[in-house]
């Protein structure tokens, strides 16, 4: 992934933290290796039977539509 996309999935991880922070979590931003973010969901996130919904049709959608449409999300 090319440096300037990198920074701008960063900067969007990190609007999208406040979302998971309202409900008492959080996440990470553990590697981006390729066209692949590996995030860590923590707190009441990381615990969530609804964590792996979060990251497919939350960020990855999102990531997908403002940044790359071959961009993955994983959870680390």
């Amino acid at each position: 992934m090319e440096k300037k996309t990198e920074e701008h999935v960063k900067e969007l991880l990190e609007a999208l933290r406040i979302n998971l922070q309202n409900d008492g979590g959080d996440m990470e931003l553990v590697k981006i290796e390729g066209n692949t973010v590996y995030l860590k969901l923590v707190g009441a996130c990381g615990s969530c039977p609804h964590a792996q919904m979060t990251l497919k049709n939350g960020i990855e959608r999102i990531l997908k539509e403002q940044v790359d449409p071959n961009i993955v999300v994983e959870r680390a």
